[in-house]
């Protein structure tokens, strides 16, 4: 049996957690994973796993767009990455937490953590990938830039995560004749934190239930779903979708209006 490395950034909550959950379920995976403030949440994610039997798994610290830190991050690492999960984002409300609220560092701030990281952890990776013959990139980019563009956010955030898609497309035609695969995976309004803090939360029950009934299947996405769809692609069966952007949005992306028809913010739905 063949065992397989994974890097997970941002995998201390939402679609990040629900990826490394997934990985840690087959034996024949070694997962790491990176978290920015999420420390207790990671400390707590590991001790699960370990309680459970998954015991190859470990959290790094990581600022994601921070050079030095990549460094840090490349230094502690046990071994090479053959899938790298680029999963670690901000949008449009989480920003905040990043700046003092001025305009100008939020728009480079998304640049940063959402685009600028991404280039730069698959620059730092990708050479090892070639040199040991098997490599995955799956960039999680969003329905709202990758697919669609919605009202109501700040214009970086749906920018950041379409040069997100954009990244996914030139990496996939300079690696064609490679053993490296690339895809981009869109999803859209995932029930995670992120979700709750751009939209979720402005509302009153009653919007809520509106909203959700209008919504793809007439309910929020699952991280589960996406992390099982990222799974899938870091086997060897997905290579003749290298190069693909997904939409997995459940139809949002194909009939936007669902959640713009709604009178909320919409956005970057993830």
């Amino acid at each position: 049996m063949v065992t397989r490395s994974v890097l997970v950034t941002g995998g201390s909550g939402g679609i990040g957690r629900a990826c490394v959950e997934r990985f840690a379920l087959e034996e024949d995976w070694t997962v790491w994973f990176t978290y920015r403030n999420g420390r207790a949440r990671a400390e707590e994610l590991v001790h699960e796993l370990a309680l459970t039997g998954h015991a190859k798994v470990e959290a790094f610290p990581f600022d994601q767009g921070d050079w030095e830190d990549h460094q840090r991050l490349l230094e502690r690492l046990p071994g090479p990455v053959e899938v790298l999960v680029n999963n670690a984002a901000v949008g449009s409300k989480t920003i905040d937490g990043y700046t003092d609220g001025a305009v100008h560092e939020k728009a480079s701030e998304f640049f940063r953590i959402n685009a600028v990281g991404p280039l730069w952890l698959t620059e730092q990776l990708l050479p090892g990938m070639l040199e040991n013959g098997y490599g995955k990139i799956i960039n999680i980019s969003s329905v709202g830039g990758g697919i669609f563009q919605f009202p109501g956010f700040h214009p970086a955030d749906g920018m950041s995560k379409a040069a997100l898609t954009y990244l996914t497309r030139h990496l996939a035609a300079d690696l064609v004749h490679s053993p490296v695969d690339v895809f981009a995976v869109c999803p859209g309004a995932v029930d995670t934190a992120m979700f709750q803090a751009s939209t979720l939360d402005k509302l009153d029950p009653e919007e809520l239930a509106a909203l959700t009934a209008r919504l793809p299947k007439s309910r929020l996405i699952r991280s589960e779903e996406i992390a099982e769809l990222v799974w899938w692609l870091a086997g060897d069966h997905s290579t003749s979708l290298h190069g693909s952007v997904i939409d997995a949005s459940m139809g949002l992306g194909v009939n936007p209006g669902l959640l713009t028809a709604a009178g909320v913010d919409s956005g970057r739905a993830r």
